[in-house]
């Protein structure tokens, strides 16, 4: 992962794909409703 992509994921301009998602939610040891919301 670069850091244009976790800026971009900061400043809610990027959604992660599923895969990515559950990535960052492993290294940091926690499930991915944690780390992301899904607001409509």
């Amino acid at each position: 992962m670069t850091r244009q992509t976790i800026i971009a994921l900061e400043a809610g301009k990027y959604a992660p794909s599923l895969e990515l998602a559950f990535r960052i939610a492993r290294a940091f040891g926690t499930g991915v409703e944690d780390v992301f919301r899904w607001e409509a």
